[in-house]
């Protein structure tokens, strides 16, 4: 069989768990050699490098903030360094935190813009100095909550409709380039993230689950099977889009 991605060169931010982390295995099953980033998690993010050798699979772990315009700027050098030009960027990496609206401080409204927006806007302004002229895929990972907000998420909420709106406008931009720019919104995932702020088997992710027309909650896979679709060839005509990955919630 044919692998959709091989011999391509991605990275993927915040891959150290969770959706990052099934991406990452994802990509490197379809013969893509990947950059495993992490900030804080390298025991995780090297597990998952063992994980995808062990598979039969190219990746290395490398550290980096992506809301510190130094540490992008080693990431991409060590994955070009490492394998070669970039043709793949997932942007992953995010944090959040709910809570009513009075309740944020300044720091936390920073936090979150600096990781989820301008994270991703760092990440791709140094990944444009290394595609190459055949051009390559960003993929930004955004939120079923977007375009359908709940209570008490205000701020990450508003951080997933600027990285939606960002993609956009970079697709167009980007276009003439060959790189294309596309979003994938995730509705619930069960990750080791949900797991650990006891939303497992909660009353909301109940309700959730119920309202969901496919009837589950979303596994790392399944987000990572989108990801690897809008990263082959078989999307080399699609730009600009938001793809939700939710079950049918909306």
């Amino acid at each position: 069989m044919d692998l959709q991605l091989k011999g391509k060169t991605a990275v993927v931010t915040g891959a150290s768990k969770g959706i990052g982390a099934g991406i990452a295995r994802r990509l490197a099953s379809e013969g893509a050699r990947v950059i495993v980033n992490y900030n804080r998690g390298k025991a995780d993010a090297e597990k998952v490098v063992r994980e995808i050798e062990a598979a039969g699979g190219q990746a290395a772990a490398v550290q980096g903030n992506v809301a510190e315009a130094a540490d992008v700027k080693r990431l991409f050098e060590t994955a070009v360094s490492t394998y070669g030009p970039v043709e793949v960027l997932v942007n992953n990496a995010g944090v959040y935190q709910f809570g009513p609206v009075e309740a944020f401080k300044e720091e936390d409204y920073d936090y979150h813009f600096n990781t989820n927006v301008k994270g991703v806007f760092l990440a791709i302004q140094e990944s444009l100095k290394h595609f190459p002229a055949t051009g390559g895929s960003i993929i930004n990972i955004s939120s079923v909550l977007s375009k359908g907000p709940i209570a008490y998420a205000s701020v990450y909420v508003a951080t997933k409709a600027a990285v939606d709106a960002l993609s956009e406008s970079l697709a167009v931009e980007l276009g003439p380039r060959k790189i294309r720019v596309n979003v994938v919104a995730p509705g619930p995932v069960e990750t080791e993230g949900t797991h650990a702020a006891g939303m497992i088997g909660s009353d909301v992710l109940i309700k959730t689950v119920a309202e969901t027309p496919l009837g589950r909650l979303g596994q790392p896979e399944d987000i990572a099977e989108t990801v690897v679709y809008l990263a082959s060839a078989n999307s080399g005509w699609v730009t600009g889009e938001r793809i939700g990955a939710t079950g049918g919630l909306k």
